[in-house]
């Protein structure tokens, strides 16, 4: 009887521990993101390269799958940094893909940086923490990090908010005090560039790739999608505007969307393929 109760007593604790283990994976800054209390900030630049725009997509593709259709996210345009270069214009995609959830920062620096931090402090008040993608620089997250910081002076922004970067060249023209700035403040994470294939992350620059057209089943999803590729063939290499080759060969570019799956913990998405065939249907 005893070696009963000492057998019952050893697997509770071992499933105890498992838990805290699970628990400590789901949250923290050591974790990834929990659907129940985070928030997730989608940041896009849109200058001067159309990768944002089929990121977008990509985004709303994820989102619309049932297992992440409760995310709470935001997402944000020209969160741009000191790059030089032509805007690329993504507001009737960004109204079709996320309705009224986006804000634009590129009209209205300051006013969007207000809106922002006001979604945030809800976050962190009711105990969330805050997960940046950064789909451009670091500026803007700079701002929204400064106004908490004033206005929330208690608040462990290291341990509270995190932001993940995947682009050694957006780095580059983030202003320098603002990317020394947030990578001190935050919880900064560098992944592999989501441009390439096979170091970590998921590799969404895809040459030539058009099977997005019979892979997608829902007729809104197919429209974003279309309205993303047919304005990327809009304004890509357009006065001045960077010539993205994968998406001048009439294919796909959504490698900022690299960092949502980090954050996500779905990383082990190998490619655009795989990403169609999982969540395309």
């Amino acid at each position: 009887m005893k070696s009963k109760i000492l057998l019952i007593l050893v697997v509770t604790s071992i499933l105890f521990s498992f838990k805290e283990i699970r628990l400590h994976i789901s949250t923290g800054s050591e974790g990834r993101f929990d659907v129940e209390r985070d928030l997730l900030l989608v940041q896009f630049d849109c200058k001067t390269d159309v990768d944002d725009l089929h990121t977008a997509a990509g985004l709303v593709t994820l989102l619309s799958y049932p297992e992440y259709s409760k995310v709470n996210f935001h997402a944000v345009a020209g969160t741009y940094g000191i790059q030089d270069g032509l805007y690329v214009p993504p507001n009737e995609l960004f109204q079709l893909a996320f309705k009224n959830n986006w804000t634009d920062a590129h009209k209205e620096f300051s006013k969007a940086v207000k809106k922002v931090e006001r979604e945030v402090k809800k976050t962190l008040k009711r105990g969330g923490d805050i997960w940046i993608a950064e789909a451009g620089q670091s500026d803007f997250s700079a701002a929204v990090i400064g106004a908490i910081q004033s206005d929330m002076p208690e608040m462990d922004c290291k341990s509270r908010i995190h932001i993940v970067q995947h682009s050694d060249w957006n780095e580059e023209v983030t202003s320098p005090d603002k990317l020394k700035y947030v990578q001190q403040t935050a919880d900064y994470r560098k992944i592999p560039d989501g441009n390439a294939e096979g170091n970590g992350t998921p590799g969404f620059r895809s040459p030539g790739y058009t099977d997005w057209q019979t892979k997608i089943k829902d007729p809104q999803l197919l429209d974003i999608w279309k309205l993303a590729v047919g304005l990327g063939t809009t304004y890509n290499g357009k006065e001045g505007r960077y010539n993205n080759e994968a998406v001048a060969s009439g294919g796909v570019d959504f490698s900022d969307l690299s960092e949502v799956c980090f954050i996500l913990n779905i990383e082990d998405i190998k490619d655009t393929a795989e990403f169609f065939d999982r969540f395309g249907g």
